[in-house]
């Protein structure tokens, strides 16, 4: 594509942390342009290459999106002078800018850049000034050389901004040495980017820094695979397949991450595990913790258990099962406890009664959880504060830190974590360096429900590793043993096929849709959010409570079509913002994708749109009746939700919940994912689908494994720990 030559005229807007500007662009046939893309700062009067294509902005009209430019050096006098006078040059303002252009008309330029003393002879110009102003032309001409650098190379200027930001006048020297740097270093700059770079700038294929970038770049993925750990044996293949390195050179770049201390390597006795140094730590002081608070002992109440078991079954208005009253009695005797348990089993009712029996002994509790929609549920539960486990921690997400630590801990004697089986390694790691030896530790989650979504599957091991006392919660309460819902999700837990209704049921929580192709699929998902569920339940169409749950994103009735045509269908509302390819609309039911803890809103929470400013580019969205307002660089936090993915359903409760079921999902189809799903609906679950595919998934129970240590590594301990007891006869 040719280049189109002129100058910056105004600057419109320009975004300080992602380079985006909008302004207007005079050309040499003196025809002004708008112009968008991704810069370093900018300034009027500037020369520059561009070239792009045009698009048309629903706010601003027509707009040239430039996709590549080069700076070019102003040549008319007058060009040099608003160069100059734009503050880009650090010292010279608009007067003195008319001053220099006026003593050195068109030589201005290559005076600041190659004569710099002369700028003496130019009235109330000294030495500090012409330091202040070389200094500054210094750093504009070199990210000016590094962007013509770039270019000469195929590298995009969105890249090359992102390196300057990182880097600075450091850029050439990174670039040169070790361009995959940038793929650890700059968030959005893959190893497959960095590894583009690299290779156009001349580094070998077979480089050390290369297969190095390459084997950390394969333990990030493994990461958020939900793996703690890789395989060195399998780097190694991927190595060789990948990038053509032999053996050799990658076990030489292997023990030069050793060395440089960027991987720990751990002898598995079956192989060996390669871990970030963060996960090793992690996963060793997680282990260490939990042996450690495990053997300190639990302070026993000063009254009859029983009897105050007696005394909340009577407050509360309800009879605990004989496992029921085990937890809660073990919860007043252990340091930790393990209660696990399917829907209807009575864990949140458990819940209850602890905190009540903790409330009358006078002990301070913290009830924690690892989500927003979880910690208000147990709010809801309890009447008890209840937080996320980063507000629990006092997380500080400027600093990316936890006030709460081995240094502060909390305060009390008891913690209470439920939903326990979506907590990660890191976020373990970082709330057990918070706990303090006397505190009790009560971790409540289904074992059966899909891991956590980073890295490893503690409630998982914890239970298998028969290290950790645990009560097993498998009654049905009376209450929910008319559920279908309840019924099916233990069926398809223990891998039974499912009971329906009696044909013509319409009171039923339960139902299967029989389709066999993804067309019919669609009309029929189509028409129960619309019309047949909001008829049945009494709920607006658009209501939270209503919810897609997708195995998949891709295809017809995957998450990412089905919330464009929901969105078509049931909320046609014209008061609409555009971003690109996507819409959002007024009274849209959107997901917050990320967890901002300036706003107080949390990955996974659901709120609808309640305004569009168009003109300002800005969303407000309530959740749970709380307005809260995004700026348009925030706006990516936000996706539709009419269907989410099962993933990003845990932790959360509806009303109704939908969900396809096809051959075609077929890597999908497993037992805990579609057990995960079932168990989201309070009042309604609708299965459509075919045969066939449900009964994949129900039989399909082969584990995912993960690749985490944690339940060897306690068993590992205990067992060590034993030992040297018996060889001291007990004594310490």
């Amino acid at each position: 594509m040719d280049y189109i030559t002129g100058a910056i005229d105004q600057i419109i807007y320009y975004s300080p942390d992602t380079g985006y500007t909008v302004c207007k662009f005079v050309t040499e046939s003196r025809e002004t342009l708008t112009i968008v893309g991704t810069f370093p700062p900018l300034s009027a009067g500037e020369a520059l290459k561009i070239n792009g294509k045009w698009q048309i902005n629903p706010r601003f009209g027509k707009q040239f999106k430039v996709e590549n430019y080069l700076p070019l050096i102003p040549s008319s006098v007058k060009g040099i002078e608003k160069f100059l006078s734009s503050g880009l040059i650090k010292g010279i303002g608009p007067a003195l800018a008319r001053r220099i252009t006026a003593f050195f008309g068109d030589q201005t330029l290559d005076v600041i850049a190659n004569k710099p003393k002369r700028l003496e002879e130019v009235e109330g110009i000294g030495t500090v000034k012409i330091r202040e102003i070389k200094k500054s032309w210094a750093e504009h001409k070199h990210i000016s050389d590094l962007i013509i650098f770039l270019q000469e190379h195929n590298i995009s200027t969105t890249l090359a901004t992102k390196i300057y930001n990182q880097y600075g006048n450091r850029s050439f020297h990174v670039l040169k040495t070790n361009p995959y740097l940038a793929c650890h270093d700059i968030w959005g700059i893959g190893f497959k980017t960095a590894d583009q770079m690299a290779l156009k700038l001349g580094i070998s294929p077979d480089s050390e820094e290369r297969i190095k970038a390459y084997v950390r770049y394969l333990l990030e993925k493994d990461n958020e695979q939900g793996h703690v750990f890789s395989i060195k044996e399998e780097l190694e293949k991927a190595c060789g397949r990948d990038l053509d390195v032999p053996a050799d050179k990658f076990e030489k770049a292997m023990n030069k991450l050793v060395r440089e201390k960027r991987v720990v390597l751990e002898d598995t006795g079956k192989e060996t595990a390669v871990y970030l140094p963060f996960y090793y730590n992690a996963q060793q002081e997680v282990v260490r913790s939990l042996h450690k608070l495990a053997a300190f002992p639990a302070a026993k109440p000063p009254f009859d258990m029983t009897e105050a078991i007696r005394l909340v079954e009577k407050d509360l208005s309800i009879e605990f099962s004989p496992a029921q009253k085990q937890a809660v009695k073990e919860s007043l005797s252990k340091k930790i406890l393990v209660i696990t348990g399917g829907p209807g089993t009575g864990k949140t009712t458990i819940i209850r009664g602890i905190v009540d029996i903790f409330h009358r002994w006078g002990r301070q509790l913290h009830l924690a959880a690892p989500t927003g929609r979880a910690a208000k549920r147990l709010f809801e539960a309890t009447r008890k504060d209840a937080r996320t486990i980063h507000r629990t921690l006092e997380y500080n997400p400027k600093l990316g830190t936890f006030r709460k630590n081995e240094s502060h801990p909390l305060a009390g004697d008891t913690l209470i974590v439920d939903e326990f089986s979506m907590v990660d390694l890191p976020l373990m790691f970082h709330l057990l360096k918070a706990v303090p030896q006397w505190m009790r530790l009560i971790l409540v989650g289904d074992k059966d429900q899909l891991p956590s979504v980073g890295p490893g599957n503690l409630l998982r091991d914890i239970i298998d590793s028969h290290r950790i006392d645990v009560v097993r919660l498998d009654e049905i309460f009376r209450q929910e043993q008319g559920s279908l819902i309840t019924q099916n999700a233990h069926r398809v837990n223990r891998g039974e096929s499912l009971i329906y209704p009696d044909k013509g049921d319409k009171n039923a929580d339960f139902y299967f849709i029989k389709q066999d192709d993804d067309k019919h699929a669609f009309e029929t998902i189509m028409n129960l959010c619309s019309i047949n569920i909001p008829k049945k339940l009494g709920l607006a169409p658009l209501s939270t409570q209503i919810q897609v749950i997708s195995p998949m994103y891709r295809g017809l009735i995957g998450v990412d079509n089905l919330n464009v045509e929901l969105q078509k269908r049931l909320n046609p509302s014209m008061e609409v913002l555009k971003l690109g390819s996507r819409e959002i609309r007024l009274n849209d039911k959107v997901m917050q994708i990320r967890n901002n803890y300036d706003k107080d809103v949390f990955n996974g929470d659901i709120g609808i749109v309640a305004d569009i400013d168009r003109r300002n580019y800005t969303v407000v969205v309530r959740f749970d009746g709380r307005a809260v307002k995004y700026t348009r660089e925030e706006l990516n936090e936000l996706t539709l939700a009419y269907v989410v993915s099962v993933h990003k359903s845990q932790g959360s409760e509806y009303q109704a919940v939908v969900m396809p079921l096809l051959t075609q999902h077929f890597i999908m189809l497993q037992r805990n994912l579609f057990y995960t799903a079932l168990t989201r609906a309070k009042k309604l679950s609708v299965i459509v689908g075919s045969y066939k595919a449900l009964y994949i998934a129900i039989n399909n129970n082969k584990p995912v494994n993960r690749n985490c240590r944690i339940k060897e590594k306690l068993m590992a301990i205990t067992n060590s720990t034993a030992a040297k007891s018996r060889d001291t006869g007990g004594k310490k």
